[in-house]
């Protein structure tokens, strides 16, 4: 089941930069950090286009019609994860907007940006968990070999967590563990 590999993995992708934007978040409010807003627009970049681009389209493609087509059981959890996948972008889209205006006012819009981010990653960590404890049991019990190997090969077609499957977001990804200081990334503290 190289699909449930590949959905952890880009999962472990995608927690490595969230965690890393709660450590930075965190350091700023405390007064441990100055604002790096190369690295927070890297971030809320990788957020935003990472799952739109690599992640989302293969399970809103393939693996949520093959397993519904295989359980009714699993039909309102995927009604859940594929409304869940809109409410994401819409929510990193707005802090994206709270990252322009932090940047543009300074100190006031950093309550405002922290709360997004703080909404944001309690979402998505919700949403993870779902798929994690509930979607991929499901799959693991309703599917049939002939539909792994289908989802196998549509799913290894779009693979690599980091960089996206045409290598477009390798130069972010490395850019966000760079300037990310530890023990989160290469970068140093600042």
């Amino acid at each position: 089941m190289k699909t449930i590999d590949i959905i952890h993995d880009e999962h472990r992708a995608l927690a490595s930069v969230l965690q890393a934007l709660r450590y930075i978040v965190g350091e700023i409010r405390n007064g441990k950090m100055q604002p790096d807003f190369r690295l927070l627009a890297a971030m809320v970049d990788y957020i935003t286009q990472v799952p739109e681009k690599v992640h989302h389209p293969k399970e809103d493609d393939f693996l949520f019609p093959k397993l519904r087509s295989r359980s009714a059981e699993a039909a309102a959890l995927i009604d859940t994860l594929e409304q869940q996948h809109s409410d994401g972008y819409r929510m990193t889209t707005a802090l994206l907007q709270a990252l322009i205006h932090y940047q543009s006012v300074g100190a006031p819009g950093f309550a405002a940006f922290e709360d997004l981010v703080r909404e944001y990653l309690d979402f998505n960590w919700n949403h993870l968990n779902l798929e994690e404890s509930q979607l991929l049991p499901m799959a693991r019990h309703a599917l049939s070999e002939d539909d792994w190997r289908e989802l196998d090969a549509a799913f290894c077609a779009n693979f690599n967590p980091y960089t996206g499957a045409a290598g477009e977001f390798a130069e972010l990804f490395r850019k966000i563990v760079n300037l990310t200081p530890a023990p989160y990334g290469l970068g140093s503290a600042v």
